[in-house]
């Protein structure tokens, strides 16, 4: 049975859809030089590719800076859920992307609880 995603077809916006140029980049083979994903695609994917893996919903984009390959993102998500609130455990996520969107790497950066507070620099 076709999952919901594969029913509805490809989001229109989604350049993973699209097809991949793998040949020299000159502009010689007729192909075209991909474009780098706008910052939005790229906090969407980072945090789309993120769940997959840990089988958890970030809770924010705290980062997303471009980098030569590509983007990458901090990503917060909750970890242990505690009652009050405050005491829930979170993670930073460092999460590296292709320029096509890709998650090429991911690595839990930090942990700490909700109530806290980083000093000042």
């Amino acid at each position: 049975m076709p999952s919901e995603q594969q029913a509805r077809g490809p989001h229109p916006d989604d350049p993973r859809d699209e097809p991949r140029h793998h040949g020299p980049r000159d502009g010689h083979d007729g192909g075209r030089v991909p474009r780098r994903l706008s910052a939005p695609k790229a906090m969407r994917f980072a945090a789309e590719q993120l769940t997959e893996l840990l089988g958890r919903t970030p809770e924010s984009i705290s980062a997303l800076r471009p980098t030569e390959d590509g983007w990458e993102a901090e990503v917060e998500v909750l970890e242990v859920e505690r009652i009050p609130e405050t005491t829930s455990v979170l993670a930073s996520y460092r999460v590296t992307l292709d320029a096509e969107g890709e998650l090429m790497a991911y690595e839990r950066i930090r942990r700490y609880t909700r109530g806290q507070i980083d000093p000042r620099t």
